[in-house]
């Protein structure tokens, strides 16, 4: 009776992890986040501007949600999304991870997973951060130096520094790398975080635009042409449906969960069209223009086809999403404001936020603009209280003595919200600049 006890005590061994999780079923999990890309560009999200025919059918085929909410600028979004906390507990400044965090690949690494991020870092300058943040592997623009992103472009390779010759453009060798990453690690579990370069300027041709010149050095100004920001979305697009056909190719795509997201709203000299409306970027506002981004979320067999979800999604959520997804408790030390959302990405109800939080500085503070929101109704540390359906602009704020009883209750829950984050900002970061 002992020698088959001992053998199904070694056969739980080999299939399950420490968290009960069966090894062999544990997700791979790959983040696609394109830079300044604003909800209103997606044609799934009613744009009408822009070709996105692959994030189109990956809407199509899986979970769209129309209320995920960044911060208005990628570092703090960066910041918030690794850490799964709100700027307030642990921004320090523009360009920079505090290196007493912890991100969702250091938790997923110690799991077990393999772990890669490439694109874009903007997170210190050191070449050593990617692996003390969790990343084993990395194909970075902009960890060491800034030198041009596009057309021969210059990139670091696991701290290798390497500049490519003509007709190369760097999201092509960024998108190669994380399609041969895939494939060695198709054994799985990993994790690939891809925080695109496309689409943020400065606006240029694509090798797909019919003025694509392959010895460019890269726009001579900060900026570019707005009119290329098309061709630089549809290339964004079609490098997303390469990363698609390599999970395909490597055999990996039935247990891999695919979530895509922007950083921020637009950049401010794209206008763009949405179900009939004239939107303007706003990346950095507080607007809508500046924080609402696509997120769908695809995963065969566990995302519903062609559903649309409503609640609420903070950037603080993809790290608890990811823990859940892959069976990996969060240290009870971390002061995660998350709420895992993949109950509803699964089409089950889950526990529905009624309200986000966001705290912005783009240098890191001591203080910052604050405001907690509703899909609706949206207040700010100010006292301005805005109805968002009826005033996107937020240029009208509501008289809180004309409320009605319902909407007056809405405001008072988010006061309260606001009230939870007063004191938030340890003492560590409240004057993290002048240290």
């Amino acid at each position: 009776m002992l020698k088959p006890l001992l053998t199904l005590m070694c056969l739980l061994a080999i299939f399950f992890t420490d968290g009960g999780v069966a090894a062999e079923t544990r997700p791979n999990i790959v983040l696609i986040m394109a830079d300044d890309l604003g909800y209103e560009c997606i044609g799934a999200n009613g744009g009408t501007s822009y070709r996105t025919p692959v994030l189109d059918r990956l809407a199509a085929d899986g979970v769209r949600f129309e209320h995920c909410y960044a911060q208005p600028l990628c570092t703090p979004t960066r910041v918030k999304l690794m850490t799964g906390m709100a700027n307030v507990r642990n921004y320090a400044v523009f360009g920079k991870l505090a290196e007493s965090q912890t991100t969702f690949a250091n938790l997923l690494r110690d799991a077990g997973y393999a772990t890669a991020i490439v694109g874009k870092w903007q997170l210190g300058k050191d070449a050593r951060l990617p692996a003390h943040f969790g990343f084993e592997e990395h194909c970075l623009w902009q960890l060491l130096r800034r030198p041009s992103r596009y057309a021969n472009p210059g990139l670091e390779a696991n701290g290798e520094a390497v500049d490519y010759g003509p007709g190369k453009y760097g999201p092509d060798i960024i998108t190669d790398y994380a399609c041969d990453f895939i494939d060695r690690h198709k054994d799985g579990p990993f994790l690939l975080y891809y925080p695109m370069i496309l689409t943020h300027c400065p606006f240029e041709p694509t090798p797909d635009s019919a003025d694509w010149d392959p010895t460019s050095k890269g726009s001579p100004t900060y900026k570019g042409h707005a009119k290329y920001f098309g061709d630089m979305v549809l290339y964004m697009d079609k490098l997303v449906g390469r990363l698609l056909g390599q999970l395909e190719r490597s055999g990996v795509r039935e247990n891999t969960l695919v979530l895509f997201v922007g950083d921020n709203g637009t950049d401010k000299p794209v206008v763009s069209m949405m179900n009939g409306q004239r939107v303007a970027g706003g990346k950095g506002k507080m607007t809508d223009a500046g924080t609402r981004v696509p997120l769908i979320a695809h995963w065969p067999g566990q995302t519903p086809r062609g559903m649309l979800c409503s609640d609420l999604v903070d950037m603080s959520d993809f790290l608890p999403t990811f823990c859940d997804a892959a069976g990996v408790d969060i240290p009870a030390s971390l002061a995660t404001d998350g709420r895992s959302f993949l109950p509803q990405l699964q089409g089950r109800m889950g526990t529905p936020r009624a309200w986000i939080y966001c705290w912005y500085s783009r240098n890191g503070g001591p203080i910052g603009q604050e405001f907690t929101r509703t899909q609706r109704y949206k207040l700010y540390r100010s006292g301005q209280f805005f109805d968002i359906e009826q005033d996107v602009l937020e240029e009208h704020p509501l008289d809180p003595a004309g409320l009605s009883p319902d909407v007056r209750s809405i405001l008072d829950e988010l006061q309260a919200a606001l009230d939870l984050y007063t004191d938030a900002r340890p003492e560590e970061f409240a004057n993290w600049k002048k240290n």
